[in-house]
């Protein structure tokens, strides 16, 4: 197991993630949502209801569904997908086990099926999904209480050498020291992923935007989100469609996807390492411009000798 340095370095070592090796620091790498969930908050899960005929989206037509967003988000410039079978938006009904492994091994199968080489994360709470999820081919496992008691899905990663994100999270956005609150909160989490065997490099932060924070106290981690890089891990950040921007401007889940490129540019400038999007081609064009004029790996031939 690799511990951290005593000095952190300006940018984590790569991971490796499936097949592939992150090179944090290069650029911004970004991870496509897939819903496999008929209640998802922005409206794009891929199992529905039943219709005016009394039909819907069956598991068969789901998983089509599923497959095809994949590979559109691919096709786009997605590095990775992030597979969740349990909505998370405010007052969602939970899921029992077995249904949502019903709902999300299905869909991360067909997708590896169908592309062999993309690196497909699962979005769970639960030890039993997680472990059904990494044999049907996820590599990285989304723990959205990556900071909560249970540490069941950290000792799975573990075991399984899987890498893990680990997200913060409490029930009541209750704070005295808000931003010092959350990095603490996450490097006991990280503390405790390493003294169960995840290995260092194996580990990634999520703040959480949207999870036990109320909208200043969202806006507030977005204004300090370089802060994490005292931690020492590569950083994730999803705010893509989340309640906040919309409170912010008055708007539906459909109509912030200005507000998420906002947050895309801000927060690739504060640090992240990743963003777990909705839209995949407008944030990968957000952050590609964003990562020429902030990290200045910017490279056209096509610009040479041309005019500015």
């Amino acid at each position: 197991m690799t511990e951290p340095a005593a000095t952190t370095p300006a940018h984590p070592p790569p991971s490796v993630v499936g097949n592939r090796s992150f090179r944090w620091g290069d650029r911004t790498f970004v991870m496509g949502i897939i819903n496999a969930t008929p209640d998802s908050f922005s409206g794009d899960g891929v199992l529905t209801g039943p219709g005016p005929g009394g039909t819907g989206t069956g598991a068969g037509d789901a998983v089509e569904r599923a497959v095809a967003i994949a590979r559109r988000m691919v096709a786009d410039g997605a590095d990775m997908l992030d597979v969740g079978g349990e909505s998370t938006r405010p007052g969602h009904h939970p899921v029992p086990a077995d249904e949502e492994i019903g709902r999300v091994v299905p869909v991360i199968g067909a997708i590896r099926a169908a592309m062999h080489d993309v690196p497909i994360s699962v979005d769970t709470t639960k030890v039993s999904v997680a472990d059904a999820a990494v044999a049907a081919g996820a590599d990285l496992i989304n723990d959205v209480w990556g900071v909560g008691a249970d540490d069941s899905l950290a000792r799975l990663a573990a075991t399984r050498g899987t890498p893990l994100v680990v997200m913060h999270n409490r029930d009541e956005p209750r704070y005295r020291r808000f931003m010092s609150e959350v990095i603490d909160d996450l490097r006991t989490a990280l503390d405790r992923a390493l003294r169960l065997g995840v290995a260092w490099d194996n580990l990634i932060v999520d703040p959480g935007f949207g999870f036990g924070k109320t909208p200043d106290q969202n806006l507030e981690l977005l204004r300090e989100l370089g802060r994490l890089r005292a931690l020492g891990r590569p950083i994730l950040l999803g705010t893509s469609r989340k309640s906040t921007l919309g409170r912010v401007l008055d708007l539906g889940p459909e109509e912030r996807l200005e507000a998420t490129l906002a947050t895309t540019a801000l927060g690739i400038a504060g640090g992240a390492d990743i963003v777990r999007v909705h839209d995949v081609r407008a944030n990968v064009r957000a952050a590609r411009m964003s990562d020429a004029i902030i990290r200045g790996n910017w490279r056209s031939e096509s610009a040479e000798g041309g005019s500015s």
